[in-house]
């Protein structure tokens, strides 16, 4: 089962990300895919509003891992720069699994051999095709579960987003 959305602005790319946020519990983990530009970040930064965390929200392309207080706490995760699953392992991130927050990762194609099977995959793309991919340009979002709580999860979220729209 998946789902597609599809989002105008930056802005409704927060809200729904806000919209999710406000649905997660400790021990969900989200896998955002999606080539640069694509939202990522800009969906993260909705998540840790909706969990009520406050602040700046930055991508951790060079620190690879921000932690947010937050109950849960949320850890937000970007391999990028990395070669593999391999460095992540030898950097001790599984730990971030076992420590009852929420975990975010960026770039999870890179290392989804790390990943839970239970979690909700997140692919951003732009929606068309265009010269210019300004920050408000339509994206397309498909939400695929791997287990039955990222299920509730993306069925929730999708209840959530349809009442919005309404």
């Amino acid at each position: 089962m998946e789902r597609l959305f599809r989002w105008q602005t930056r802005n409704e790319t927060q809200a729904a990300g806000k919209r999710l946020g406000n649905l997660l519990q400790a021990g969900d983990v989200i896998a955002l895919i999606g080539d640069l530009g694509t939202g990522k970040t800009t969906l993260t930064k909705g998540i840790a509003h909706g969990m009520g965390i406050r602040g700046m929200v930055q991508s951790p392309t060079f620190t690879l891992v921000q932690e947010y207080r937050g109950n849960p706490p949320l850890f937000h995760c970007d391999p990028y720069r990395l070669e593999g699953a391999e460095d992540l392992v030898l950097l001790g991130f599984e730990e971030y699994f076992e420590r009852g927050g929420v975990v975010i990762m960026e770039w999870a194609d890179k290392v989804e051999s790390l990943l839970p099977t239970d979690r909700l995959t997140l692919t951003l793309t732009f929606a068309e095709a265009t010269e210019d991919f300004g920050e408000d340009a339509p994206r397309l979002c498909r939400a695929v579960p791997g287990g039955t709580r990222s299920l509730a999860l993306l069925l929730a979220w999708q209840g959530e987003i349809d009442a919005s729209s309404e």
